[in-house]
């Protein structure tokens, strides 16, 4: 082999291992946001967010990946790393439910190829020197069942089955494996680290979570509050506290999500509903425009008073009927004789050619210990077509056991802000920030504080691959000429 063909090699292996560190470091969590611009599928939204209600049950820096508000029906998805070594999944980002499963190999109805543009993976077992199967004898598993499952005989695997509220179904069983993501090392920088979690590994899949679905991703991550999540077992682990964070940029697309103490901003908080299967908070007061909003006593109040749950994979906010009602005409009582539209017979919109945060007024809802939670009228309002603005509030679609209309408050109010979910102390709390901008973390372990990035991973890391692709090219072309 003589030298040209030396340094031919040579580049290639640093391509290749140039492309490996950009993969690698962006293993953890880069989550594609929602909305960007105008909005034309409308009824996706509410589908969106109809099926969602169904699927209720130290420092990380989780890199960001989005489009914004660009024609989008609100899912959110994120990229992981799995087993040893690390294959990337995506997988949807769930804080209403706990457990993180991905499709498997041998699945006839898991999906290859997802709509919103990336090609999908069977996760294998046989393929990651680090997995093992979880028995239904083990503690995880009975206590997972509340006790010892029927039948449970030596090699047996501790089963899962999830049905949804919109039908679709997970069935397979337990698996213990790696998932790697991005230790904070110091100010927007990050090491690689990795940790062992059990996960459902998907044998069968229906409805939405099946083939042919064109929001079809390789699974589900939740971030709930029980010890079965990934939150929970990093934090058992010794790894991390369970505090994360997210600041979701509706503008831009991306934003900051990460696991940890935030210190910067400082943002204020109250405490969650305890023993809730939800991050439920207590709803004190809700105003527009300085004007109080009634608010009934017979409707979603819980033992320990009024309650409104914070949920960031719901897209639009939903409120009582009788709530709505107040709200919308509040809201349209500052443009009187406005001509109003009903789009898809179910969105109220108009025309209008100022600034909205001009002509409208805020909405503000008052919670225990004083928090706020001040909502704009560019947060309430999307724009649909040239000029045409449509209001994001709904009338409730979940209900409690007992039949009671509930207050469910998704991106519509939460994008824009950064959102701290404390389960060390249950508490939750938030403020008004620039999203694309940075946060500082906490690392617990040596007390020092480092900033974390905003990110907007889904153009990032094509940017950089097609540039190192680019001036590889370059240089063999030279060499060889």
């Amino acid at each position: 082999m003589d030298l040209q063909e030396r340094l031919v090699f040579f580049l290639v292996g640093l391509f290749l291992l140039q492309l490996f560190c950009v993969a690698n470091a962006n293993l953890v969590f880069p989550v594609e946001s929602k909305f960007k611009g105008s909005v034309e599928n409308l009824a996706a939204i509410k589908d969106h967010d109809a099926q969602r209600r169904g699927r209720f049950l130290s420092a990380v820096d989780i890199p960001l990946g989005g489009n914004g508000r660009a024609n989008s029906n609100g899912l959110y998805y994120t990229k992981i790393g799995l087993g040893s070594p690390a294959k990337d999944y995506y997988v949807q980002v769930d804080t209403g439910s706990d457990l993180l499963w991905v499709n498997c190999v041998g699945c006839t109805t898991c999906p290859r190829k997802s709509g919103l543009g990336m090609d999908l993976t069977l996760y294998d077992p046989a393929q990651s020197t680090a997995s093992t199967l979880v028995g239904c004898d083990d503690k995880f598993c009975t206590s997972t069942y509340n006790g010892p499952i029927s039948g449970c005989s030596r090699d047996m695997a501790c089963p899962y089955s999830i049905t949804y509220g919109d039908g679709s179904t997970t069935t397979g069983s337990y698996i213990k494996d790696y998932i790697t993501f991005n230790r904070a090392n110091g100010d927007l920088k990050t090491v690689p680290d990795n940790s062992t979690v059990i996960f459902g590994c998907g044998a069968k899949q229906s409805g939405t979570l099946s083939s042919g679905s064109e929001e079809s991703l390789d699974g589900i991550i939740g971030l709930g509050q029980s010890n079965a999540s990934v939150l929970s077992q990093l934090a058992a682990a010794g790894k991390v506290k369970r505090v994360f964070s997210h600041c979701l940029d509706s503008y831009n697309g991306g934003g900051v999500f990460a696991i940890g103490e935030v210190v910067q901003p400082k943002f204020n908080k109250t405490s969650l509903v305890q023993k809730m299967a939800h991050y439920n908070v207590n709803l004190k007061d809700l105003e527009v425009g300085g004007d109080s909003v009634q608010l009934p006593t017979d409707i979603f109040d819980f033992s320990n008073g009024r309650q409104a749950i914070i949920d960031s994979g719901t897209t639009l906010a939903y409120l009582p009927s009788t709530v709505y009602d107040q709200i919308l005409e509040k809201v349209l009582a500052a443009q009187p004789g406005m001509k109003l539209y009903l789009v898809e017979e179910q969105f109220t919109c108009f025309r209008f050619d100022d600034n909205v945060d001009d002509g409208f007024p805020i909405v503000k809802f008052t919670f225990d210990d004083g928090l706020t939670l001040t909502t704009y009228p560019h947060d309430y309002l999307f724009l649909f077509k040239e000029n045409m603005w449509c209001v994001g509030w709904q009338k409730s679609i979940a209900q409690t056991k007992d039949g009671q209309e509930i207050i469910l408050l998704g991106d519509l109010v939460l994008s824009n802000k950064l959102v701290v979910y404390d389960l060390e102390n249950m508490t939750i709390g938030w403020t008004d920030h620039n999203c694309s901008t940075s946060i500082k973390v906490k690392d617990d372990e040596t007390g020092k504080v480092y900033a974390v990035s905003a990110h907007d991973l889904s153009s990032a890391s094509t940017v950089i691959i097609g540039s190192v692709l680019t001036l590889l090219m370059m240089l063999i072309t030279m060499l060889s000429s």
